[in-house]
């Protein structure tokens, strides 16, 4: 996934924009990166109007959005005005070629006026989910997530949502190391799960201190092979199993164990890419009893077997 197909289009948002440049840039200095192809493209290749009084010429004509590995559509400024039909058009012939389309925010109304979410989950900022459902009834509108897809058709929530979406089509096409580097560059959290919710009513503390939610999760990070429950976190933190699950709700939109699911695999994907260790002792490293237990939790969070991942992503030139 080197070549990246960025539409745009009148009343785009420019925060979507500049957030597919900055995952997907070429620019010097993002040593060991992909060297991402990331192409502009518009209607025949006329003067686009960002929401906020910006403007850009498209560097391609739509047609070229065939040529690219991934297509990137960013939110809109109002999601009910009428789009260009020729985007549409264009939309549904990537699809069609077997191109995997993404979408930012309100980007989603985009896909779904194209008829690409007809019968698929897909989420969009919250504010906007009933407008979608009520606009699109074929569509799984899920307000909950912060991003969502199939492997052909992905959509986002709201503002930081499509960063992490945008990262997560790096870390599967490219590998964590990749999505963590650019995340370091971007000054951002290298990973949240599209499961997490997007409303999340108090701060996330930062990983310092005497909180005890941040007691837990130092230790379990530390410790991930150890036989973590809620009950054995609910104590290192001095609650009850009930507060404490509420309380870790609250202030990180997932469970403990979702949360320590998400963190076992990013442990194994992080020895897979980083050392030679058999896949049997990386499990029990990270929390499982075999390779075999791995396997069916690694597939359904990552898209690959582990074997798989490690000789997709061990050793290969990221240049």
């Amino acid at each position: 996934m080197r070549t990246v197909g960025c539409l745009i289009f009148d009343r785009v948002r420019a925060f979507d924009y500049s957030v597919i440049g900055e995952v997907w840039s070429g620019r010097p200095g993002r040593l060991g990166l992909p060297a991402f192809d990331l192409r502009i493209c518009g209607p025949d290749g006329a003067r686009v109007r960002f929401g906020g009084g910006l403007e850009r010429v498209p560097d391609h004509g739509l047609d070229t959005l065939l040529t690219c590995d991934l297509v990137v559509v960013p939110g809109v400024e109002d999601p009910l005005s009428p789009v260009d039909p020729a985007v549409h058009a264009a939309l549904r012939a990537v699809h069609a070629h077997g191109i995997p389309v993404a979408s930012l925010c309100s980007g989603a109304f985009v896909l779904a006026d194209a008829g690409l979410l007809d019968g698929r989950d897909a989420t969009t900022h919250w504010a906007l989910a009933g407008e979608l459902a009520e606009r699109h009834p074929a569509v799984r509108v899920d307000p909950t997530v912060l991003f969502t897809g199939d492997g052909e058709i992905w959509t986002s929530a709201g503002v930081a949502a499509g960063i992490d979406l945008c990262l997560h089509l790096v870390r599967s096409a490219h590998g964590q190391q990749a999505a963590a580097a650019i995340a370091r560059f971007m000054v951002t959290a290298p990973f949240r799960a599209g499961g997490q919710a997007q409303f999340i009513p108090s701060p996330v503390p930062e990983e310092t201190g005497d909180d005890p939610l941040t007691r837990v999760r130092t230790e379990v990070l530390a410790a991930p092979a150890e036989p973590w429950t809620v009950r054995r976190m609910a104590g290192v933190a001095l609650m009850s199993e009930r507060s404490f699950a509420r309380r870790f709700v609250e202030t990180t939109g997932t469970t403990p164990q979702r949360w320590l699911a998400e963190q076992r695999v990013l442990a194994v994907q992080r020895l897979l890419e980083g050392t030679d260790l058999p896949v049997d002792e990386i499990a029990v490293r990270c929390g499982f009893s075999s390779a075999v237990s791995l396997r069916p939790a690694f597939v359904r969070r990552i898209g690959l077997a582990p074997r798989e991942y490690r000789r997709t992503f061990r050793g290969r030139d990221a240049g």
